[in-house]
């Protein structure tokens, strides 16, 4: 019996397209500072991040990593936390800052006429200082969820509990039977220890020139 082949490119595209959107969702939140950072006003922000996104899905066939990234995702296209795979989510997002940048000018120079816009060489200028940011944020960002990481569920669950829809001290508190102001000083007690946490990491790692650890 011959076997249809004609599901294999369907796979492949498949495989291309989740392996894209598991890049483009850790990159989502740097990208739109970048963005933003660029913008005189955040009216059209989300118009020059939907262009972003689309073109990005475009041109994402001629986007090349670095040496061996295509074996740091499986075919789910789910991106290990390894070093390559780190590599290949830091030129993804700057290769989609590129992009980025030529949209918020052609944004700025279709909403000349309407409206006050920075001119080209700032915009320009605005980029440059904007990229060299990133790898400060990817630095702070990993030690974050790093430091996060060390600590128990239990001490994690109440440092996010502000952030996570759902959830809140004062439910903690309700089902834990614990009091609502002693867990509100646990979380500031904790604060300053994720805040000690990450200034250290990023210190070691700002002395041997690796990710903090």
């Amino acid at each position: 019996m011959e076997t249809d082949q004609s599901d294999h490119p369907r796979e492949d595209a498949e495989a291309r397209y989740e392996r894209f959107m598991a890049l483009l969702a850790h990159s989502d939140a740097a990208l739109r500072r970048f963005v933003c950072a660029l913008m005189p006003d955040r009216e059209g922000v989300d118009d020059v991040l939907q262009e972003t996104f689309l073109e990005c899905w475009k041109r994402f066939a001629d986007f090349r990593a670095t040496a061996g990234s295509e074996r740091t995702g499986d075919r789910t296209g789910n991106v290990p936390a390894t070093s390559a795979g780190r590599d290949e989510q830091s030129q993804f997002l700057r290769w989609a800052c590129v992009i980025a940048r030529y949209k918020v000018l052609s944004h700025q120079r279709d909403t000349a006429r309407r409206r006050r816009v920075f001119r080209d060489a700032v915009i320009e200028r605005l980029a440059e200082e904007a990229l060299e940011t990133l790898p400060r944020y990817e630095a702070e960002r990993t030690a974050v969820e790093r430091c996060l990481s060390s600590l128990p569920e239990s001490q994690r669950r109440l440092l996010l509990a502000v952030h996570t829809p759902g959830d809140s001290i004062a439910r903690i508190a309700a089902e834990s039977g614990q009091n609502a102001r002693r867990l509100y000083s646990r979380v500031n007690a904790l604060r300053r220890q994720l805040l000690d946490c990450v200034k250290r990491r990023l210190e070691e790692s700002s002395v041997d020139g690796t990710e903090p650890a």
